[in-house]
């Protein structure tokens, strides 16, 4: 039996939910419902279980307040009416984020990602370790060199938002919104730039994970990223990037 506890406000929603997971598959049990923050943190304070399905909007405030009083060790399927916290709900144990009205398909696929997460990996310990040795470690880049006028300066890697693409001009984007002219083509900076950090979303854009502020559906397959600082250009991932963009979120 996968134990499951449903964070959600709206009773016909929760029922739906109950009602789906019966349809889906009977190995999954219902422990507990919570339409408040409060109440979520008190269950979650005794008992951490299986798997969480949690709305965004409670009774009491967004269940964001939740990771913030207690430690939440399980995996999470994040349920809800809005698109524009997806960013966070990815930062927190996320399975998928899925948007009302869920359909018994959508939950489906979600379930399927969470037994597939859940699975026992059958290599041994001393087999991932010994792999972990036998990698070489990559050197990224730590410092941008860039020109101001007749000065030169250092940008250090923790500076950098972004970089865009325009024509044969790649600029590089600081957080504090400077932005300077680098002498480096996308496909160099792609590989020399720390992948847990940064992403090339498309053929224009490069981001860190840090200049990522919201993130919408665009469309069927794409996705819409608000950057920060503001970016010349709207951000759009790429089709055939978004599956594996949202991997790299989750990671």
């Amino acid at each position: 039996m996968f134990s499951i506890f449903i964070v959600e406000d709206e009773k016909l929603a929760a029922d739906n939910l109950k009602h789906l997971l019966a349809e889906i598959d009977s190995s999954y049990e219902v422990v507990g419902v919570a339409d408040t923050v409060k109440k979520t943190v008190e269950f979650l304070q005794q008992k951490q279980p299986d798997l969480l399905l949690m709305d965004i909007h409670l009774a009491d405030d967004i269940s964001f307040k939740v990771f913030e009083q207690v430690e939440v060790k399980s995996p999470i399927i994040f349920t809800t009416a809005f698109d524009q916290y997806a960013i966070q709900a990815f930062k927190h144990n996320s399975i998928d984020y899925l948007l009302k009205p869920i359909t018994k398909e959508d939950l489906s696929n979600a379930l399927v990602k969470y037994r597939e997460r859940s699975a026992p990996q059958q290599e041994q310990p001393w087999q991932k370790l010994l792999e972990y040795i036998q990698q070489p470690k990559a050197e990224y880049k730590k410092r941008f060199l860039v020109s101001t006028g007749s000065k030169i300066k250092t940008i250090s890697i923790e500076e950098v938002a972004y970089f865009f693409a325009e024509g044969r001009y790649v600029t590089l984007f600081t957080h504090s919104g400077q932005k300077f002219l680098i002498d480096q083509t996308m496909e160099s900076l792609h590989d020399s730039l720390d992948p847990e950090h940064f992403y090339r979303i498309n053929r224009q854009f490069i981001v860190s994970i840090k200049s990522i502020q919201q993130m919408y559906a665009w469309s069927k397959s794409r996705l819409k990223l608000v950057l920060e600082p503001a970016s010349p250009e709207e951000v759009i991932v790429s089709i055939d990037r978004s599956s594996d963009f949202k991997k790299w979120l989750n990671r």
